[in-house]
């Protein structure tokens, strides 16, 4: 089968959440922090970038460590962690990585002569008398920097601010000089917190955190995480420091607000923080996102949808899928792996994470995989219980008759087939106890055309799945 670009982008073992996405000579880039699969924390592992050509971008490469959590001042303990970075070109072509410890509220850059070698620490961003931002008298805290680089100045762009915290007014935007570390204009207030948004056309999705800025025509739109976490929203301004309107949402790591499947507050998958931002590709706009797996905050993977703009700039929001890249739904034969679901759920809605390890109980289905962090290990969904959903959007399906899965664990029970998350049942597939993978299959119709596939577990005991296999007609 041809490949195909598919949701996560990458490996099913990589864990790289907060994708900051570019072109660089004719490549993709994604940059983003690095989590750990079983994690007890965010961000644990060390900066590494991945990239594929703008002509395939189902063909993604390992660019391998670009920097290492111990470059963070005193870290040779690796106490600090590196959290979400952006990257800008500076006047002399080379690339400079801006990021924040879990240490220290401030912004760090470090700074390499190619998008994917190895970074040395360059400096901290300051004021012209040499006080490091966010370090003097009246400075709110830095967190997750986003930088665009225009003319001989780059704006960066920081901040986080919980419900409820006085202390921190909004995002703020900082304007650098020519050495991309020295303030030449302060920090002003672009999106309010939740406390300041009073009449300001954001409530209900203030600015909490993970800042990302790109621009289009004459418009720059700023991308940002909202308090209820689980959106990327966007605002929109002819400056770059001023005037931004709040005009929506993006995506939704759990798929609310869309209602051209299912109910538009229905979750369809176990939300959580997101951070990404958007990127041209080959005349193509696409939003670079993160979803969360094996029952915890800290093993998010990245995704991305191709997104479209109205004739007024607005972005509609755009519904998680197994496509990714692909461009249209896919292939409707052969076999795909489980951890491709977009949709996972069971009649139980605990549907947020809470930071903590408290799904790892196993009364949740997840997505999660086998081994240790770092081993090519094929990820699948386990504890499907009675109940649980996994779904995948989209298939162009013609002459399918047969389907296929495999399941291993301590079940007793079937899996109901459907095009739709509350549809009938097309057809069923009985599965059993077993302690190693193992196929089943059933004679199953799909209607020609463009459908979605749900496999709905019904039974005793939890289920892994692993993958599904479409077979047509010969």
């Amino acid at each position: 089968m041809k490949k195909q670009g598919l949701n996560p982008y990458l490996p099913s073992w990589e864990y790289i959440p907060d994708g900051e996405p570019y072109v660089f000579e004719g490549r993709v880039y994604v940059y983003g922090s690095h989590d750990r699969f079983n994690g007890y924390a965010y961000c644990l592992n060390d900066y590494v970038t991945w990239s594929a050509p703008v002509e395939d971008l189902s063909d993604w490469r390992y660019e391998g460590i670009i920097y290492k959590a111990e470059a963070v001042q005193d870290n040779s303990d690796r106490d600090s962690c590196l959290f979400a970075p952006d990257i800008a070109v500076g006047a002399d072509g080379r690339y400079y990585l801006y990021y924040v410890d879990s240490r220290r509220s401030i912004v760090s850059a470090a700074v390499c002569d190619t998008p994917a070698g190895k970074f040395e620490f360059y400096g901290y961003v300051h004021y012209s008398d040499g006080t490091i931002l966010g370090e003097r008298e009246g400075d709110e805290p830095q967190f997750d920097p986003g930088v665009f680089r225009e003319g001989d100045r780059t704006y960066l762009y920081t901040g986080f601010c919980a419900i409820g915290d006085k202390s921190r007014t909004g995002a703020m935007a900082t304007v650098l000089g020519e050495d991309m570390l020295t303030i030449v204009e302060e920090p002003v207030i672009i999106a309010p917190s939740e406390p300041f948004s009073k009449g300001s056309g954001y409530e209900g999705h203030e600015f909490f955190e993970a800042s990302s800025i790109r621009k289009r025509g004459d418009t720059y739109y700023f991308i940002y995480s909202s308090v209820v976490m689980h959106e990327l929203c966007y605002a929109t301004s002819r400056y770059p420091t001023k005037d931004f309107i709040y005009r929506g949402v993006i995506v939704s790591n759990n798929d609310l607000h869309i209602d051209t499947y299912k109910p538009a507050e229905k979750p369809m998958y176990y939300g959580g923080n997101n951070h990404g931002s958007i990127v041209e590709i080959k005349d193509n706009w696409y939003i670079f996102y993160h979803r969360h797996t094996n029952g915890t905050n800290f093993s998010r993977q990245g995704c991305m949808e191709k997104i479209s703009f109205l004739e007024d700039g607005t972005i509609p929001q755009v519904e998680m899928t197994s496509c990714g890249s692909n461009g249209g739904p896919l292939k409707g034969s052969g076999e795909y792996p489980a951890y491709l679901a977009c949709s996972l759920f069971c009649n139980e809605e605990a549907m947020y994470t809470d930071c903590t390890n408290a799904w790892m109980g196993g009364q949740f289905p997840k997505i999660t995989q086998d081994g240790r962090d770092g081993d090519e290990e094929t990820g699948y969904i386990a504890n499907m219980k009675d109940s649980a959903t996994a779904g995948f959007k989209y298939f162009n399906c013609k002459g399918i008759e047969k389907i296929k899965i495999k399941v291993r664990g301590y079940c007793l029970g079937e899996f109901s087939v459907k095009t739709a998350w509350n549809g009938e049942a097309i057809g069923k597939i009985p599965v059993v106890y077993s302690n190693a993978w193992k196929e089943y299959e059933g004679d199953i119709t799909i209607p020609e055309g463009v459908h979605a596939l749900y496999f709905t577990y019904s039974g005793q005991g939890n289920a892994h799945f692993a993958s599904f296999t479409l077979v047509s007609q010969s």
